[in-house]
């Protein structure tokens, strides 16, 4: 069944709650196609069929994340969590600017907090999809150096890495967390088996970026994911592009891929970089491997075209990697 004529018509955050209605009653389809053997990937100690996931923020409470590996994304990452439940900033706080193929959200980490969440990812199907848990911060009472460890530690058992979100706009004094000392602080106290990625924005400064990358190779981070939601506003169209809030979408594209070419050329292969912004067709996502994604996340795109963009993404970056002679997805990476 299409819902997204319908999708369309609606308030955007009622639009998704009603998505993730359709997902949990599996009103929401299946692809039941193989992936093509040219698109699997090895990730998280796992072999993922195909590098496309989707990024957190769409199931904050992991109540779907069966339903939306059934769609044929190769992962899901649910969250952001936080300690304790939370409402979120006000509402309207969810903004679609259509002609720029974007989203503005100051949604403000709304979710149930870390109990139930692990009772909803405790019913994730780990045989059949790999499953990711972004961790956050609530915006009262937080201490980040003993908040981040203590979700770390109780989402472990039940995901196959761990996103440490420091990138969001929408909590005052997050971004901070991105400093070197603050950063540092977070990933020595934190003790996991699984492997650990920090999110972080696309605004940070050269320098800013330098320390961040330096702080995950000295902690022996797993990867980065490239990146979150921009504050910057240039040349957009959308009506609603006034709105304060994190911008995702077709304008994210071009500076969350120089991010990551910027990273990989620093990095190399001892980060593992994760690339998210602006993907809606397959040339994006090999735009992305190719500056040194060796995965590739969906968000907004997936919000304005549904799950058939999924099935779209893997046939045509099956053939595109055929096209330009590569034998497999790691063989593209940062070509």
């Amino acid at each position: 069944m299409d819902f997204m004529p319908l999708a369309r018509r609606l308030d955007p955050e009622t639009a998704h709650n009603l998505s993730l209605a359709a997902l949990r009653l599996g009103l929401a389809g299946q692809d039941k196609a193989l992936d093509d053997p040219i698109l699997a990937v090895e990730a998280f100690g796992r072999m993922l069929s195909n590098p496309i996931g989707l990024a957190a923020g769409f199931d904050k409470n992991a109540v779907a994340v069966n339903a939306l590996g059934r769609l044929g994304f190769g992962f899901v990452e649910a969250g952001t969590v936080t300690p304790k439940p939370q409402a979120g900033n006000p509402r309207p706080r969810l903004f679609r600017l259509e002609a720029d193929s974007a989203v503005i959200n100051r949604m403000g980490f709304n979710n149930a907090g870390v109990e139930v969440f692990l009772k909803n990812l405790a019913k994730a199907d780990r045989s059949r999809i790999t499953v990711g848990a972004n961790i956050g911060i609530n915006k009262e009472n937080a201490e980040p150096e003993r908040d981040y460890p203590a979700l770390a530690r109780a989402v472990s058992p039940l995901a196959d890495y761990i996103a440490v979100n420091i990138s969001s706009p929408n909590t005052p004094g997050l971004r901070d967390l991105q400093t070197e000392a603050r950063l540092t602080c977070i990933l020595a106290a934190m003790e996991t088996e699984r492997p650990v990625f920090v999110k972080i924005a696309p605004d940070l400064s050269q320098e800013a970026l330098e320390a961040v990358v330096g702080v995950c190779l000295e902690r022996k981070v797993a990867g980065l994911i490239i990146s979150n939601t921009t504050l910057v506003r240039a040349g957009l169209h959308g009506g609603n592009a006034a709105e304060a809030g994190g911008l995702s979408g077709r304008p994210l594209m071009e500076p969350s891929t120089a991010m990551l070419a910027r990273v990989h050329k620093m990095a190399g292969p001892r980060l593992m970089l994760i690339g998210v912004g602006g993907v809606f067709t397959p040339e994006d996502v090999l735009e992305k491997i190719q500056a040194g994604a060796s995965l590739v996340q969906v968000y907004t795109g997936f919000a304005y075209e549904g799950p058939g963009l999924i099935p779209r993404l893997k046939i045509g970056l099956a053939a595109l990697l055929r096209e330009r002679g590569f034998k497999s997805v790691t063989e593209a990476v940062g070509a």
